[in-house]
């Protein structure tokens, strides 16, 4: 996601270390189903778990190879991530393994150009060529690396031993990266009962949502599972801690300490305005699709267009249940918050052919995904093609085929009769 030659939008593209690398804040990423978009939704959610959970000593490393090849299915995957951590440091990230064990594993410091190496671990090796830029580091390091696991990171089990050299990276991995699948639910439901920003802006959207707020709702008429029940005081014991909950009606609550003691829940439900002018609660059940989707997305929206914010999302099938305008105002709020100084990225798959648009979108931030002879996946953005021209209308070069990631469909005889050809818009006077 790192700028071209490209000049348009460039009032909103960050220049980051002494080379002024430019970063680009979005990138929408095309493609025909079983292209590959959600391989590289996955292929980062593994990046992230695999950085910042702890494993047992005979757990598997959970990798998923290429299955289209014998050679690739018993042997090592690799991932490389080059990230901007907090300390406006660019570090590179790469590892490769397979089911049982980490081969190989880098960790370097980009700056300026120069890769400086913090570490490299092979598999069998007793040295982790420590760099003198670990400093004080290095002695405790030592020791890290004698006790990591074959089947875990040595950033990680750093992290784990409370030795913060790699902390930067692993925050990244921790906190920056968030990734939302197309049927993930957003769970900090208490946000929406306390943020007036959420209801004005799904108001302004066309829902129907005059406000958000919170209904009460007794503990016992949740009909939780006893573990579930039994656990809920112990993780609450702090005073003013909350925990969310769904049910399996789809219904979602937020269950607080109270100050004076005991358990505080109440339902998120949303408000409608009737003919009266008064108004009534919704359940989240009786929402449409497209708002609870909405109100999924929202914070991810919200959080990334903090001027402040450094986070990257990665959203895979953002335009799921949404109207495509809708989709665009959502961006369009975004990019309106992107500048110079911007360290957030919004990355998306889409199939909504509308926002393939340059008033909207750069030529490098056009991205499509096209399924090889051989079943893998090649990423390529849209300014590395001559047809995607400033002048051209790219959505109709696109949908042509003339920019590849367009599915291949042969359908002529499936069922032994022709199949229907339009022909155009009517003339004046023709019904």
């Amino acid at each position: 996601m790192v700028k071209t030659r490209e000049r348009q939008h460039g009032e909103r593209i960050p220049r980051i270390g002494k080379d002024r690398m430019g970063i680009l804040p979005v990138a929408a990423i095309y493609g025909g189903n079983a292209s590959g978009k959600t391989n590289l939704f996955s292929a980062l959610y593994f990046m992230k778990e695999f950085v910042v959970q702890q494993r047992g000593r005979n757990e598997s490393t959970g990798v998923r190879p290429f299955l289209l090849s014998d050679a690739t299915r018993t042997s090592l995957t690799k991932f490389t991530a080059r990230v901007l951590a907090k300390d406006e440091v660019v570090y590179e990230l790469s590892f490769s393994l397979d089911a049982k064990h980490v081969e190989d594993e880098t960790l370097l410091r980009v700056d300026g150009g120069r890769d400086q190496v913090l570490y490299h671990r092979k598999a069998g090796s007793k040295n982790p060529g420590l760099s003198p830029l670990l400093g004080s580091y290095k002695k405790r390091l030592d020791v890290i690396f004698e006790g990591t696991q074959d089947n875990q990171l040595f950033l990680s089990n750093a992290v784990f031993q409370k030795c913060d050299a790699f902390q930067q990276t692993f925050d990244w991995f921790a906190n920056d990266l968030q990734l939302i699948a197309p049927t993930a639910t957003y769970n900090a439901f208490q946000e929406y009962i306390a943020n007036t920003k959420m209801a004005e802006i799904l108001g302004r959207l066309d829902t129907g949502v005059v406000d958000i707020g919170g209904s009460d709702v007794a503990l016992s008429d949740l009909h939780l599972p006893s573990e579930i029940a039994d656990q809920l005081p112990k993780d609450l014991r702090a005073e003013g801690s909350t925990a969310t909950l769904e049910d399996d009606s789809g219904l979602r609550y937020v269950v607080s300490n109270r100050s004076g003691g005991g358990l505080s829940v109440k339902e998120l439900v949303t408000h409608h305005q009737k003919d009266d002018n008064t108004t009534m609660d919704f359940h989240m059940t009786q929402e449409s699709d497209g708002t609870q989707r909405l109100m999924d997305l929202l914070p991810a929206f919200l959080r990334v267009s903090n001027p402040a914010s450094r986070q990257v999302y990665m959203v895979d099938e953002l335009d799921r249940s949404l109207h495509t305008l809708l989709t665009r105002s959502l961006l369009e709020l975004y990019l309106g918050c992107c500048s110079a100084n911007s360290r957030a990225q919004f990355i998306f798959t889409t199939h909504d052919a509308l926002l393939m648009d340059q008033r909207l979108l750069r030529r490098d931030e056009i991205w499509v995904t096209e399924r090889r002879k051989d079943g893998s996946s090649a990423l390529f953005s849209f300014s590395e093609f001559k047809d995607a021209r400033k002048d051209n209308d790219i959505r109709k070069s696109y949908l042509q085929g003339r920019l590849g990631g367009v599915p291949r469909i042969f359908l002529d005889d499936v069922l032994g009769c022709s199949v229907f050809q339009g022909q155009g818009e009517p003339k004046d006077g023709e019904k």
